[in-house]
């Protein structure tokens, strides 16, 4: 007797990376730079709960160990420690899940960090949709729960350029930072761009007279990929990144919102509460009467799978927003 049997999928064939094909990647740019910044400035501290590995943060641990704080899967602890260790002058990283920061340490970031404008960088890892596992570790509504606090600076890095450049401008900033991170093997393709971030400025990557894409995060690499298909097809597209969601360079989005052309933000959060909103208000709030089109995820909890499958599926896709801006242009 013959028998059959049915080979699971592994979990790397399942929750696939967001990477595109061919491009350039660099292995944990955050821990790299940090752990690089802690050779000049020894006031730099970082810590997990539990997650160094994939935060990235434990590139910095095997460099620095004596200023590594391992907190366990306590997240209010983590940032209430992190809170205590800037009261006396350090300038703490402490990583975690995105959803994690957020959703379940919400308090003690906002009255023990926010509150007295203490200099801790909360860094957050998988936000957005980028990872298959659900709603428990897809933070789509992050942003949406953090722009609300006084004072909290909050980042959306496109790629390991953006990463590292970033790392050092939150440890000078003072006051508190919300960074959502891009950890593993990230795309590098800001140094195409004459590239340089700059702390609450929003970067024209790229000029066109049709439409102009403003984008955050890794969304921001999508944006560039779509103007490039539409330009063989003659659709001159400009392409605004805006690293920085709060504060908003609202100057830079109202100058490039007069022109006369298609407006789409692009991001990787929800509808509800992102980037989308935030323009929005502020061109309402300036008496701009431009219409926005955004191109972000649905108010609604996503399914688990592949991401190069769930990010088709929920408009994340290169394809996807060639074809928002196609339907936006019609």
């Amino acid at each position: 007797m013959t028998t059959t049997s049915t080979r699971r999928p592994t979990t790397s064939a399942m929750i696939a990376s967001f990477v595109e094909e061919g491009q350039e990647t660099v292995s944990a740019p955050f821990g790299h730079a940090l752990a690089n910044l802690a050779e000049e400035r020894p006031d730099i501290v970082g810590l997990s709960a539990d997650l160094a590995k994939y935060t990235d943060m434990h590139i910095f641990a095997k460099a620095h160990p004596d200023r590594f704080y391992q907190m366990g899967m306590a997240e209010q602890l983590l940032l209430g420690a992190a809170a205590g260790m800037a009261e006396v002058g350090l300038v703490p990283f402490a990583s975690t899940y995105s959803v994690f920061a957020t959703r379940r340490a919400y308090d003690f970031l906002c009255l023990d960090i926010a509150e007295p404008g203490l200099n801790v960088n909360v860094v957050g890892a998988l936000p957005g949709l980028t990872s298959g596992y659900g709603p428990s570790h897809q933070a789509t509504e992050d942003v949406a729960i953090l722009r609300g606090i006084p004072g909290l600076t909050i980042v959306d890095p496109c790629d390991a350029v953006d990463i590292e450049q970033a790392v050092p401008a939150l440890a000078a900033h003072e006051g508190p930072t919300y960074m959502r991170l891009l950890r593993g093997k990230v795309p590098k393709v800001l140094h195409d761009y004459d590239y340089r971030f700059e702390l609450g400025r929003a970067s024209l990557l790229r000029p066109g007279n049709d439409t102009l894409l403003i984008s955050t995060g890794l969304q921001t690499m999508r944006a560039l990929s779509a103007a490039q298909d539409l330009e063989r097809d003659n659709i001159d597209v400009a392409v605004l990144h805006v690293p920085t969601i709060k504060p908003l360079d609202i100057d830079t989005i109202t100058r490039e919102c007069a022109q006369d052309r298609l407006v789409l933000t692009i991001e990787n959060h929800s509808v509800v509460g992102g980037l989308g909103e935030a323009v929005a208000s502020a061109l309402a709030f300036n008496g701009s009467p431009r219409a926005i089109r955004p191109v972000a995820l649905p108010d609604e909890f996503l399914a688990a799978g592949a991401l190069p499958t769930l990010h088709d599926r929920y408009g994340l896709s290169t394809e996807r927003v060639v074809e928002a801006v196609r339907s936006g242009l019609a």
